[in-house]
């Protein structure tokens, strides 16, 4: 008998500008943050990617038996873009998202959480 899986899912992204280049600039210390992040939500790290860019940036991608949890910089302006889908309603997104953003400490955020899975995406706020 196969289970039956629901579609829902949230996605949670936020541009966030202000934050301090050293920070953005490791992405070694991006990929320990974010898996942390990732467990604090409840979600199950299945692996992580990551590139150091020269002169400078960062990507990290976590992947999740949920989805996955994102981050891309740009140290040199301040932003970071940070993404995170779910499937079901067990993980959060905005709990990994929150304590990254705790992390980072930006001055300026701008977050959009979406519904997904159900029909057209539908802003939640």
């Amino acid at each position: 008998m196969m289970e039956e899986y629901s579609t829902f899912g949230r996605h949670c992204a936020v541009d966030a500008w202000g934050i301090d280049f050293e920070l953005i600039n490791d992405a070694e210390f991006l990929k320990s943050r974010m898996v942390e992040a990732a467990e604090k939500s409840g979600a199950h790290v299945l692996s992580v990617q990551y590139k150091q860019f020269e002169p400078q940036g960062a990507t990290v991608l976590v992947l999740l038996s949920e989805s996955h949890l994102s981050i891309h910089t740009y140290p040199e302006k301040g932003f970071a873009a940070l993404d995170c889908y779910t499937c079901g309603d067990t993980v959060d997104p905005e709990v990994a998202i929150n304590y990254l953003l705790g992390i980072l400490k930006p001055e300026t955020a701008y977050p959009k959480l979406l519904k997904r899975g159900e029909g057209p995406i539908e802003i939640i706020r």
